[in-house]
């Protein structure tokens, strides 16, 4: 851990995870093991990231104190979120109160953004809470996510849409003769309920 990084006392980091200079850790925060968190990144109050996550620099995970119905970002293991992403918590952002009071943590909507094993998360993306990140999904660079992402999909865009399928290897997959096949491990998928599931030979 470098000695500028900001880490809570109350927060707990897994055996061989790393934290960058500059990165903050926020109180009740939970690190998993082998996690990478880079330059300049921020885990907010509470948030849970499994084993082997990796965050890049300047990544924003908003968690929160006190949640009243959802709970902070959970990230599953195997996570990755690029440079500059930002996981939201408030649906309904404002500075001050309908009477002209500021703000309090208890006067925020907060809510949390669920990322499933193995999702990447690309560069400057942002994801709106409350949603769910299916597991291996991809999302692209610059997308707004505003709805719940499938397992194994491809989503790009300004609010996001499914433009494709990827494989655990993260490459497009192919169609071949009504299956999705990925061209690096050969593994082949099928299409059930509007996500895409695994076919085992």
């Amino acid at each position: 851990m470098e000695a500028s990084a900001d880490v809570s006392a109350s927060s707990e980091t897994g055996n061989e995870s790393r934290i960058s200079h500059l990165a903050q850790v926020r109180e009740g925060a939970r690190l998993g093991e082998n996690c990478i968190i880079g330059r300049g990144a921020y885990i907010g109050p509470g948030v849970h990231l499994g084993n082997n996550c990796k965050l890049q620099s300047y990544a924003r995970v908003y968690g929160s104190t006190g949640l009243r119905v959802y709970g902070p970002a959970v990230l599953g293991e195997c996570v990755f979120i690029g440079p500059a992403v930002v996981l939201t918590k408030d649906v309904f952002p404002r500075a001050i109160n309908a009477d002209g009071t500021l703000k309090t943590e208890d006067d925020w909507d907060k809510v949390g953004v669920t990322i499933k094993e193995g999702a990447a998360i690309g560069a400057r993306a942002v994801c709106i809470a409350p949603v769910t990140i299916g597991a291996w999904a991809t999302v692209a660079a610059g997308a707004v996510v505003t709805r719940d992402v499938p397992d194994f999909a491809l989503v790009a865009g300004v609010p996001a849409k499914r433009i494709g399928w990827v494989g655990q290897a993260g490459l497009p997959l192919r169609g071949d003769n009504g299956w999705w096949v990925c061209p690096h491990t050969g593994s082949r998928y099928e299409e059930h309920d509007g996500g895409l599931r695994e076919v085992a030979d």
